[in-house]
């Protein structure tokens, strides 16, 4: 059920002329404004240079399959419940399932990756349930969830997350040995918020409006390092693993 990456920057009503300008960022550029997308490729880059060559790896809430590019050394499984945007492809993916009713056995996977996903999930705690039950013992999760974000992919929105909340469902379902890092902080947040008012502008005033919006998105994220606490965060990267 998750979203592309990019539909995150601006919701359904995003100016076109905003995403095709997002699309063009040069690398450095894309990594210094989007830190959530970028730290989120490097998750899955490092999560998967990890696992072993051939090891099982599933994608729960795959979407359009965006994420197989980082898993081509595995045997990558795609699911997702086909239901988050009705533009969308999903005709490529393994199996058509609610995450929290999984049609594989137990103890099948060597990983899991949960991109973006579980705010969309109407039982959260029995999804995770079922992720664990589908790992093997051992068996590592990455999991990306969001905490300031505006509501997307409506009606299918549910919930955000805390670290604490994450902790709590993480360890009910049954994880262990589990990290919870914040992406970013207030002044990375502020700086995309002042990105994303640029969706409410078209024609000639999108660009009266990135004259004013611009310049402090693209200075804001030299002052992160002030918020220490990062209680003011776009989401969290968690990593755990089903106990052996």
């Amino acid at each position: 059920m998750r979203r592309r990456l990019y539909d995150h920057a601006g919701g359904a009503q995003e100016s076109l002329t905003y995403r095709a300008i997002e699309r063009r960022l040069p690398p450095f550029l894309r990594r210094h404004v989007l830190h959530f997308e970028s730290a989120i490729d490097d998750s899955l880059e490092n999560f998967s240079a990890a696992l072993a060559h051939g090891a099982l790896v599933l994608d729960a809430g795959a979407g359009e399959r965006v994420h197989a590019r980082y898993f081509e050394r595995q045997r990558y499984v795609a699911v997702d419940l086909a239901v988050g945007d009705a533009a969308w492809n999903y005709g490529k993916l393994d199996a058509i399932a609610d995450l929290t009713a999984l049609p594989f056995p137990s103890g099948c996977f060597e990983a899991c990756i949960n991109i973006v996903t579980l705010e969309h999930v109407r039982e959260p705690g029995c999804a995770l349930r079922e992720l664990e039950r589908t790992l093997a013992p051992g068996g590592r999760l990455l999991m990306i969830v969001p905490h300031e974000w505006e509501v997307h992919q409506s009606p299918h929105d549910y919930y955000r997350y805390t670290r604490h909340g994450i902790a709590y469902l993480l360890g009910k379902a049954g994880f262990t040995d589990y990290t919870i890092e914040p992406v970013g902080g207030y002044f990375r947040l502020l700086s995309r918020r002042l990105l994303n008012g640029l969706q409410f502008f078209r024609g000639p005033w999108f660009f009266v409006a990135a004259i004013f919006l611009a310049p402090p998105a693209l200075i804001l994220p030299w002052f992160d390092s002030l918020d220490r606490e990062r209680n003011f965060t776009l989401g969290y990267i968690c990593t755990a693993r089903k106990r052996s």
